[in-house]
């Protein structure tokens, strides 16, 4: 008796990481699931998530269980949450000390490694920045194919003695880790053997990405202080087609044309008057000179003097509004971070309330200014990737740019009269460039109202069409149907026969 076909079942990927943005798929009974968000970490997540599950993959998501952050939802049984006290009382993803993350870190994988990965047996497990570091290196242990995306720069040290102490058993993969010098022995690097959870993750992983093309190129060319100690490892990786940049795409509600947060949604064909009634409704809201025709300047990201550049706005910001007051210029500023008390002191001490405005972050008043504004700043001095510059273009306000990482992938200068470009890049990371792209914007602000229209409408479309999560899940599926040896599509329909049935089919034959 021939024994029937079996159908392969669907291939599992477990998604490691510590954020979320209430993905569709991750919560129950209609409700979306947790919300633990950093940054653009728990936006990508939550895009990959959702667009892997719309596309029929079993998809499952292992994060820790910030049971502050969503205390009351409702949640999917796909969603393996990790307990620990580290995090069950936290307010914030990342709070407090450099130490406490890094036990947090351990605690987080120590449960992955342990329960998550051998109830689940994915078929590959795709692991989030330096707080999964380890579990690659667990995973290929146990012979499971594994993805890690590098988000950012930020990596930390630990030894195997501290992983053990928070309860990893680093013995059994310990072959699979990235020392700080050459490991002799297990017992030789068990205690003062500093192990980087970023290189490790790299090194044991099957695929690495980062995401943004030139991000990967700038970490391999050791541009980057804080990354340079993993130049060796992604250049091997990358030698061996084990690396790529895929870039993030913003949340998919980030579109003018449905977007229920703004005050008056428009698409391209009417974005001129669609903006005019935002920006209107926003300076009302922050107590701004109401004037339609001043251009409006928007800042959407945290104020981190380190990485995006905002010390280079406060030394020029008065001097910049003084200099365009015949056309009204406005600055609205959306965002939590340590140099805002900077920008408050500008403010009142120069009497700048009209003109400018500074808030702490909140979604949907950053919606509004992003409909309402005619350019956003984002003068990062590195930039994996950015989300901000691409939601910018989506609703009509051109950003204004250094050329690095995923902003140069992103946003080409615009040369308005070839109907080229899409934004304001400059070169050299100080005051005097970023003052320059400012005032390249003006002159472009200036233009005749239509042909800035029609330069605008372009823009648009052409955004809506390339930052797609489309796009985006698309690279992702390559990278996993590489990894598995065979295609989704096939792995979600096809049909094989056992061996036995095999071969007596040919026998009979």
């Amino acid at each position: 008796m021939r024994e029937k076909p079996r159908k392969l079942r669907r291939p599992r990927i477990l998604i490691v990481t510590p954020e979320l943005n209430g993905s569709n798929h991750m919560g129950r009974n209609g409700t979306p699931g947790p919300r633990a968000k950093a940054g653009g970490l728990a936006d990508i997540s939550t895009l990959l998530v959702d667009e892997l599950s719309d596309r029929g993959i079993d998809v499952r998501v292992a994060m820790p269980h910030f049971r502050n952050l969503f205390p009351d939802a409702s949640l999917s049984r796909r969603l393996y949450l990790c307990r620990d006290r580290e995090f069950l009382y936290r307010r914030s993803v990342y709070d407090g000390s450099q130490d406490a993350n890094r036990r947090a870190a351990l605690a987080f994988q120590r449960d992955v490694i342990q329960n998550v990965l051998p109830v689940v047996k994915p078929d590959i497990v795709h692991c989030h920045d330096w707080m999964t570091g380890l579990v690659p290196a667990a995973a290929k242990a146990m012979g499971i194919k594994s993805l890690f995306t590098v988000h950012n720069l930020h990596d930390e040290i630990t030894t195997m003695a501290e992983a053990e102490d928070r309860g990893i058993d680093t013995a059994r993969f310990w072959q699979n880790l990235h020392f700080g010098h050459y490991p002799h022995s297990y017992e030789e690097s068990r205690n003062s053997n500093p192990v980087s959870m970023m290189a490790s993750a790299m090194n044991a992983s099957d695929h690495v990405n980062t995401v943004s093309p030139s991000f990967l190129q700038e970490m391999m060319d050791g541009r980057h202080i804080a990354g340079w100690g993993l130049c060796d490892v992604l250049r091997g990786k990358h030698q061996y087609g084990a690396a790529s940049g895929i870039l993030n795409a913003p949340d998919p509600s980030c579109a003018p044309e449905h977007d229920m947060r703004i005050a008056e949604r428009y698409g391209a064909s009417d974005h001129r008057s669609g903006k005019r009634k935002n920006k209107l409704q926003l300076q009302k809201a922050l107590g701004l000179e109401v004037d339609a025709k001043a251009p409006m300047l928007f800042w959407p990201s945290r104020l981190d003097p380190t990485q995006k550049g905002c010390g280079l706005l406060a030394h020029i910001l008065y001097q910049v509004v003084s200099d365009y007051s015949a056309l009204g210029l406005q600055v609205v500023f959306v965002a939590d971070g340590p140099f805002k008390p900077h920008f408050d002191h500008i403010v009142n001490f120069h009497g700048l309330q009209g003109r400018v405005a500074v808030r702490g972050f909140e979604e949907n008043l950053s919606r509004q200014a992003y409909a309402a504004s005619d350019f956003v700043m984002v003068p990062s001095a590195y930039e994996p990737c950015g989300l901000a510059q691409m939601v910018a273009l989506k609703y009509g306000s051109l950003p204004i740019v250094h050329r690095t990482g995923g902003l140069q992938d992103t946003v080409q200068h615009l040369n308005a009269a070839q109907h080229e470009g899409n934004g304001f890049v400059f070169e050299t990371h100080d005051c005097g460039g970023l003052r320059w792209a400012i005032d390249e914007a003006m002159r472009f602000h200036i233009r005749p109202e239509l042909e800035r229209e029609q330069e605008i409408a372009r823009i648009m479309r052409q955004s809506a069409e390339a930052f797609s999560p489309e796009t985006t899940a698309e690279a992702y599926l390559n990278i996993y149907e590489g990894l598995s040896g065979r295609t989704i599509e096939e792995a979600r329909s096809e049909t094989y026969r056992p061996v036995r049935a095999v071969a007596r089919a040919s026998e009979a034959a």
